[in-house]
């Protein structure tokens, strides 16, 4: 009997990409948030190889830089160091957003620009991906678009509890993502300022999380400053 003929790596290579495209679609994550570089990083965060089954799938803490290392090795696409941001924008802050990937799940105090940042396939959505192209995909689906707003709302919970609480002059509350310089900007805000600018207005606060968490736009045209403008909200 004839040895079957051996599928190259090409082939597995595109079986791989056409495959973790349509897992993607199915997660509703649109052409954007499924583009080439989406795809190539979904399967990175897998450690899914071209000859790897979906079955042996897994979620190893991963960083960008480690990210791209892995694409170049198994499926011969390069990105350039400096296109970390490209990747982190146009596929990784997706998953992210819609809970198929968990940031700094060993440490979630962490700066979101810390150079120490990774990304873990969070595990009911790994538990999925281990029911592709098999009989039980089709409910486990069902199963876990049901459940997924649930997962976010709890990821959501975390983050925010570890956020750290800030009282403005004014008594508003705002919260600052953990990390970084921020505990010193809660410092500088609930004890610097009471202190050597009593009666002082906090006009903004920024940070790796959010570049508008607080802005008071109103005051800055009385003071003939040109305002700051909050980008756009994406949709994924």
């Amino acid at each position: 009997m004839a040895d079957k003929p051996k599928t190259s790596k090409a082939a597995m290579r595109r079986q791989k990409l056409e495959e973790a495209t349509d897992m993607l679609r199915c997660l509703s994550f649109g052409p954007r948030q499924s583009n080439n570089t989406a795809i190539y990083s979904f399967l990175a965060c897998l450690e899914m190889k071209p000859e790897n089954t979906w079955q042996e799938a897994c979620n190893p803490s991963m960083g960008i830089t480690p990210i791209i290392e892995f694409i170049k090795r198994h499926y011969g696409v390069k990105y350039a160091p400096n296109t970390r941001e490209t990747i982190r924008d146009e596929a990784i802050k997706h998953f992210v957003e819609a809970g198929l990937l968990v940031r700094n799940p060993n440490c979630p105090t962490r700066p979101t620009n810390s150079g120490k940042t990774c990304y873990q396939i969070e595990p009911s959505a790994l538990r999925l991906i281990h029911r592709y192209g098999t009989p039980d995909w089709p409910l486990g689906l069902t199963e876990y678009l049901s459940s997924r707003e649930r997962v976010i709302k709890e990821l959501q919970r975390k983050r925010e509890f570890s956020r750290i609480p800030v009282c403005l002059p004014s008594g508003e509350m705002a919260s600052i993502s953990p990390g970084g310089q921020n505990p010193l900007i809660k410092q500088i805000i609930e004890e610097f300022c009471p202190r050597f600018s009593p009666g002082g207005i906090i006009v903004y606060i920024g940070d790796a999380e959010n570049k508008f968490l607080h802005l008071q736009a109103d005051y800055l045209k009385q003071l003939c400053v040109v305002s700051l403008h909050q980008p756009k909200c994406r949709t994924w």
